[in-house]
């Protein structure tokens, strides 16, 4: 009978049931082949009341859609622009420094290319780089923002680490620290590929004006402060992370609606709408898989799955090697926001057995799913860059080729240098 139900749970999953569907039917199977009351299931969601990290995530959601739905992209590329479009490469920095910052605040890189794909890739080709090359850039660096905060991936992770005793000391703070030299070093890397393409196509100079620099920031004036709230808010102890969300949504909606008047009072509840609805999803899955979680530790199945792996396995370093081989596999299939409520359970204990710090698997984690987004067949990047650009898919995958390759050498690096993401939080 258990077989025949696990057989059936498959056979869903693989039909395409909803993800919450699936880990919700495999906590429930589990509890009842343990004998354990499904009430218990109930209590777990009921945990999501509890936890008040989660409070920034609509209200951060909410921002980063306010901030999509206004042409702050404009502002932002017009003032990266300004800054740093003289350097050789400057461009393809611009548009890396941009996207990055945009997915920051939205969560989603599919906002970014809707929202930057349309200056960008005119941009690049005007400006003399290869139209392969700027479909790959554009189409890649959708995703560069998740490990920067208030990046929802960061904040879902350290919310699933703490339901685990192997993660109990992770903190949102300390994820959103730890996020920053890794994405410098993605963003170092793909500036130097950029840098490297530019002089092979002798791509000419943007001159640099200081009227334009001025003129750019006076009309960005009210988005730069934006990180203010965060770091210097969070970090200088002004503000709680749920209060740092509550402070960085109102001001965000006082400057675009009331100050740029980019969004009419009328348009705020689509918006809303959209923004809770990506929340709502977010949130289902995350209170079933805090019920499925706590059924994988009753079980001891991450304590199994370690000493299975510890048998073929014994450095930590070819662990790191087999484990950034897997994430890999796992972009392909899986979106982000699945992968980690699915995956961290069992490749949290296992890390820590090795010796990797928790808050180091995350940005690990995230940094290799980065790449995922722009490989098939589930490469979100690579569906709505078809979409914008209308291009087929396999050709974004193949322009997106040689940014992959930079990005895992990062990734690489990040992983084999864990003083990249704990520096700053003193491990």
């Amino acid at each position: 009978m258990i077989l025949l139900l696990v057989l059936l749970i498959i056979l869903a999953a693989l039909a395409g049931a909803p993800i919450f569907a699936v880990i919700a039917a495999a906590a429930m199977l589990g509890f009842y082949a343990g004998d354990t009351p499904l009430t218990v299931i109930a209590v777990e969601i009921y945990r999501l009341v509890d936890t008040p990290l989660l409070l920034a995530l609509p209200l951060f959601t909410l921002a980063g859609y306010l901030l999509g739905e206004s042409r702050t992209s404009e502002r932002l590329v017009r003032l990266a622009r300004a800054a740093l479009g003289w350097m050789p490469g400057g461009l393809p920095v611009v548009a890396f420094l941009t996207c990055a910052f945009l997915t920051a605040f939205t969560g989603a890189s599919g906002v970014t290319i809707v929202a930057l794909g349309a200056m960008l890739y005119p941009a690049l080709k005007m400006g003399g780089y290869p139209d392969r090359f700027s479909l790959g850039l554009v189409t890649s660096s959708g995703a560069l923002g998740l490990l920067l905060p208030p990046s929802l991936p960061l904040i879902l992770y350290a919310v699933i680490a703490q339901q685990l005793p192997a993660g109990a000391g992770v903190t949102i703070q300390d994820v959103f620290t730890a996020g920053l030299l890794p994405c410098l070093v993605m963003i170092v890397a793909l500036s130097l590929f950029g840098l490297r393409v530019t002089k092979q196509n002798n791509v000419p100079l943007h001159k640099f004006s200081w009227g334009e620099l001025r003129a750019a920031i006076a009309d960005a004036k009210w988005e730069l402060p934006l990180p203010v709230f965060v770091f210097a808010g969070i970090y200088g102890g002004f503000f709680a992370v749920s209060e740092a969300a509550a402070v960085t949504a109102l001001y965000v909606l006082v400057t675009q609606v009331l100050v740029y008047r980019e969004i009419k009072p009328r348009e705020l509840p689509r918006i809303m709408r959209e923004a809770m609805m990506m929340v709502g999803s977010v949130l289902l899955i995350v209170g079933v898989a805090m019920a499925f979680t706590n059924w994988l530790i009753d079980a001891e199945i991450p304590n199994q799955l370690f000493d299975l792996v510890r048998e073929h396995i014994h450095s930590k370093y070819v662990f790191l090697l087999a484990l950034t081989a897997f994430l890999l596999v796992l972009g392909m299939m899986l979106d982000i926001f699945s992968a980690l409520v699915i995956m961290v359970p069992l490749l949290l204990p296992m890390a820590v057995g090795y010796g990797v710090h928790p808050v180091h698997l995350g940005i690990i984690f995230l940094a290799t799913m980065e790449i995922g987004y722009c490989m098939p067949p589930v490469g979100m990047n690579l569906v709505i860059g078809s979409f914008r650009f209308r291009k087929p898919v396999m050709e974004l995958a193949h322009a997106s080729l040689p940014f992959m390759a930079v990005l895992l050498v990062a990734v690489l690096v990040i992983t084999y240098v864990p003083w990249l993401s704990l520096v700053f939080i003193g491990e």
